[in-house]
């Protein structure tokens, strides 16, 4: 719900047309966030205690809740017919598989870098996430505005590429220096992917159903972050920490394959 409700609320504001910049700036407080929230976790722990990390987290959610409580609501003006929300969520089902896939690679960053960096008794496994979200912040600050001038699906088979370089240098990192050079790239790729795969899935749904598209895309990465533990937890019990980045990698090639897929369908289209 906070995932995509600020989103159709930006969009509302901002109008159809600059959706992919709506997207983006939401996802930029989001891991801007994050790129904070890691390091800070770690001092609060350290020198604090983990309850007042809890306690952090209450009052930073209370803190939005009473911003947005005293802002004006906003509403859509459409009058196109809306249709059925299992029609929607087929419409946009090949893109939410692609934002999945690519996922994986961030999920597996968020939950088992700590663990990754254990295992090659690495240092500093928080500033790997840091380094990620940063790049991540960059890459939505100084390309959002390619997916209106490519289109989303050549700027997202572009990001899937970088995030699979990124990823594939993670398994191949000798040390923690080129570690984070990886994490850095695979959080540059993965930066432009939700918006460039969610300005094409909310353009096949009426604008009365634009939430609903949204709300239907952004299932994807929720449901790819919830598998994240397990499907990733698997796959270091199997086959060992050192090949989970690879599997990662390749989860992104899966989604680089049905991008092209997706560019060959539309082209033949048109």
């Amino acid at each position: 719900m906070i995932g995509a409700s600020p989103i159709n609320w930006a969009m509302l504001v901002a109008g159809n047309e600059h959706t992919a910049t709506a997207i983006s700036y939401n996802e930029i407080a989001c891991y801007g966030a994050l790129a904070i929230g890691a390091p800070l976790g770690v001092i609060l722990s350290k020198n604090l205690g983990m309850e007042h990390i809890a306690i952090a987290i209450f009052i930073t959610a209370l803190l939005g809740l009473v911003y947005t409580s005293s802002l004006k609501p906003v509403y859509g003006n459409s009058t196109s017919e809306q249709i059925p929300f299992l029609k929607v969520l087929k419409l946009v089902t090949p893109f939410g598989i692609c934002l999945g896939l690519a996922g994986l690679g961030f999920g597996g960053l968020s939950n088992f870098i700590t663990l990754y960096y254990d295992y090659f008794n690495w240092n500093n496994a928080a500033l790997c996430l840091s380094v990620f979200s940063s790049l991540f912040i960059l890459g939505r600050r100084l390309f959002s505005n390619q997916i209106n001038v490519k289109g989303g699906l050549n700027v997202a088979l572009i990001c899937l590429i970088t995030e699979a370089i990124g990823l594939f240098l993670l398994f191949l990192a000798p040390n923690e220096s080129l570690a984070l050079i990886g994490a850095a790239i695979a959080g540059l790729g993965f930066s432009l992917v939700f918006p460039a795969l969610g300005v094409e899935a909310v353009k096949l749904a009426p604008a009365t159903n634009a939430g609903s598209a949204l709300a239907c895309y952004a299932l994807f990465i929720d449901l790819s972050l919830g598998a994240t533990g397990p499907l990733e937890g698997t796959v270091i019990n199997v086959f060992g920490m050192k090949y989970l980045f690879l599997f990662c990698a390749i989860m992104v090639v899966v989604g680089i394959l049905i991008v092209i897929r997706l560019m060959n369908k539309k082209q033949t289209a048109i």
